[in-house]
């Protein structure tokens, strides 16, 4: 049949306009600067268990440029769109999520591409283009609205210089408190697909392995009307615990996102424990809803993707198909968040006792494929050993590394902590790339810290002082606690983050007084100003002078060459609130001065705070 040619042009722009409303993505979220912005695209009908496996086989990635800002967002398979709440395996469902770091009209370019094996390829021409491959669009972003602790008043968390991160939005500089306990904070009950394995057995020295996943039913209570769940309540829990956490000023949560071969087996992304190259679609967005609470908490994702038992599990530690493949689905779904710090892995690196040891190379290579893979150029970190004798050669093997942004430390012995700070902060800036030292785990491993009610030898003073406060009158970027796994509600079975409340109590004091009294970022350890040799000194020269007395009492600082006087300021650790005066109140400069008693508690830690007049 011959159909007229006006027809057929009609008929032409017809499928052209159909074409281009298919090409078109859903875009969601608000439009405003460090708010994630979600574009959906509709394309092939699959699922997560297709013989052409949608997390392989296709590659999306979506191009957002506003003036001279450039970014390429890898996404991922999102089976409905809705799976956190229907639980859905399938569907035709393709997502990127990206968080625009200026305001204005953005524009966006899609790569949609089928082939073998293409998703962790880096050739852009790579397979061959398919469904809404090459569509473009726009959006127009907006001021943020946001303020207080919500990242999105803050912008990015990054590693711009120096020792610190730093919020690219606000300018803020940040200090890092938080938990890094439960390790698998992420084995909830609530979360599709979750479940314990079940035949593990405790190693020496590691905490007991549990057959039931976290249910955190004493922090249902801190959930509150408005905050996300999903499946009628099941996210209360987790919702709940991470509310109490911040309301005790907390900023970070150190969490794995794959246990399979270690100590709990209780965590991973895919859609079984034997799989390695498919993932679950609706326990991601789960987790996702999670990370997004996190954000508006203020709260830091500290991912740890392995632990010291499965760093071989993927390619036998080589960055090859399992690992680029495990790295970018994290990238795609979870990077856009605003504070983010991938750790490598815990316990990381050769060691000689282990036959189960990433060597130095394979170390950097996967550091080197997440920072470069990354749009967004998160922080990259690279947990310890705890012995010196594991520790310092893969420290030292990495000391000016480009793509490392500092240790994770683990130290057996608290003494040890100010130190051993001290030792990376200065070796690294020797290197001419100064790192983020913070101390995430401290031993003995079987106590870590003590819950609040134990009554025998409790060890929460001597971590205050020597742990908390010898990191950060160090020039450390914070500190993490660990639970050990003899104490209840331990390394892998704490349920209720109460039994520490004193101690995030004390860690908020002591952040509080580097917020409020000290230009941090401008200040160097000094211990050798003060005569105590216990003391720890923190000093802008000339300018203002933080002294820690772990053993209280007093102590005299050196003050030659510089000029005028000072006033003399305490500070109490164990309490926290204001500034008060002591027995003396001002000291003059050009020599060695004392600086007088604590105004009470003599004999008890506190800090002091000299400020030139």
């Amino acid at each position: 049949m011959n159909i007229p040619w006006t027809l057929q042009r009609l008929c032409a722009v017809l499928t052209l306009m159909t074409s281009c409303a298919d090409d078109r993505p859903e875009i969601s979220g608000e439009l405003r600067l460090w708010h994630t912005v979600t574009l959906t695209f509709r394309g092939p009908e699959t699922s997560e268990s297709a013989a052409l496996n949608p997390f392989t086989d296709y590659r999306l990635k979506v191009t957002f440029t506003n003036g001279n800002e450039h970014f390429e967002i890898p996404g991922y398979y999102a089976a409905d769109g809705r799976a956190a709440e229907t639980g859905a395996d399938t569907g035709n469902k393709w997502r990127v999520k990206f968080v625009p770091n200026a305001e204005g009209r953005w524009r966006y370019s899609v790569s949609f591409r089928q082939g073998n094996h293409i998703a962790i390829s880096d050739d852009p021409d790579a397979g061959a283009g398919v469904s809404f491959d090459g569509a473009t669009g726009y959006f127009d972003v907006d001021a943020t609205d946001k303020t207080g602790k919500d990242l999105r008043s803050k912008g990015r968390l990054v590693h711009a210089e120096g020792r610190y991160l730093r919020f690219s939005g606000s300018g803020e500089y940040y200090l890092k408190g938080g938990t890094d306990s439960p390790e698998n904070f992420l084995a909830y009950s609530g979360f599709d697909g979750t479940r314990y394995r079940g035949d593990n057995e405790a190693r020496m020295g590691e905490a007991k392995p549990d057959a039931t996943l976290h249910v955190y039913s004493g922090h249902v209570a801190d959930w509150q009307p408005g905050d996300p769940d999903w499946h009628d309540g099941k996210g209360r829990g987790i919702i709940g615990a991470l509310n109490y956490l911040s309301s005790k000023g907390m900023n970070s949560v150190y969490f794995l996102t794959l246990n399979i071969a270690g100590d709990g087996e209780d965590v991973w992304p895919y859609i079984t424990y034997e799989d390695r190259q498919r993932f679950d679609c609706s326990k991601l967005d789960q987790w996702d809803i999670v990370f997004s609470h996190m954000d508006r908490l203020g709260i830091m994702l500290h991912v740890v993707t392995q632990e010291t038992e499965n760093q071989l599990l993927l390619d036998n530690g080589d960055t090859g198909p399992e690992r680029k493949l495990y790295y970018r689905e994290l990238i795609a779904r979870f990077a856009h968040h605003l504070a983010v710090s991938w750790n490598m892995g815990e316990e990381n690196g050769y060691a000689d006792f282990s036959p189960k040891a990433q060597d130095r190379q394979q170390q950097k290579d996967m550091i080197a494929y997440v920072k470069t893979h990354d749009p967004y150029g998160n922080t990259v970190v690279v947990h310890t050993h705890s012995s010196p004798k594991y520790r310092d050669p893969v420290l030292d093997d990495l000391l000016g590394y480009e793509f490392l942004d500092g240790p994770s430390l683990q130290i057996g012995s608290p003494p040890q902590v100010h130190n051993e700070t001290l030792t990376w902060v200065e070796k690294s800036v020797s290197a001419g790339r100064p790192w983020v030292v913070n101390l995430d785990e401290i031993g003995p491993a079987n106590r870590g810290v003590d819950p609040d009610d134990r009554t025998d030898k409790n060890n929460q003073d001597s971590i205050r002082s020597l742990v908390l406060w010898g990191n950060l009158m160090a020039g450390g970027g914070g500190t993490e606690w660990y639970f050990g796994y003899l104490n209840h509600d331990n390394d892998l079975g704490c349920e209720d983050w109460r039994s520490r409340d004193r101690m995030w109590d004390y860690t908020r004091f002591a952040l509080d007084f580097f917020y409020r009294h000290l230009r941090f970022w401008r200040m160097e350890p000094s211990d050798g100003l003060t005569a105590n040799p216990d003391d720890y000194c923190f000093a802008e020269k000339g300018v203002r002078y933080a002294i820690y007395l772990p053993k209280g009492r007093t102590t005299s600082i050196d003050l030659t060459g510089e000029a005028g006087t000072f006033s003399v300021q305490w500070y109490n650790p164990r309490r926290g609130g204001d500034l008060i005066p002591g027995t003396v109140t001002e000291i003059s400069a050009g020599g060695r001065a004392d600086i007088g008693l604590p105004p009470s508690d003599v004999d008890s830690d506190w800090a002091v705070l000299l400020s030139k007049k």
